[in-house]
């Protein structure tokens, strides 16, 4: 999962969270043929589709965190789910596209600073 997502994520109760993280990220996933962006990709489509924006969020976040799209290409693909999904659904990825970018660009930032200020005190 960590491979995916780029950070661990908390098991929940019971034996259904484990079961369907195995499945979905042990077989899934990790299987050949396409790549982790490439299955990305796809997900960010189907959850365009499906108007699961909240769950969308994570995917824009994780591929920005994992270099496996950039700003300028969330970008593009909010314009162009816009004529596959509709302009409500693909206006609303734009706009949720919008706040992962500034989010992941203030922890790019902040990370800057916490290395320069641990190279000038070096």
């Amino acid at each position: 999962m960590a491979e995916v997502y780029g950070w661990e994520m908390a098991d929940g109760p019971g034996d259904y969270f484990a079961h369907t993280a195995d499945q979905v990220f042990g077989e899934v996933w990790s299987r050949e043929g396409l790549s982790i962006r490439d299955r990305r990709l796809i997900l960010l489509g189907a959850l365009a589709q499906a108007g699961q924006i909240d769950v969308a969020e994570i995917q824009a976040g994780s591929a920005l965190g994992n270099g496996e799209l950039t700003p300028e290409q969330l970008e593009e693909i909010s314009l162009f789910l816009c004529y596959y999904v509709g302009w409500p659904l693909g206006t609303k990825m734009h706009f949720m596209f919008g706040n992962v970018i500034a989010k992941h660009r203030k922890e790019q930032a902040k990370k800057a600073a916490q290395s320069d200020g641990a190279q000038q005190s070096s």
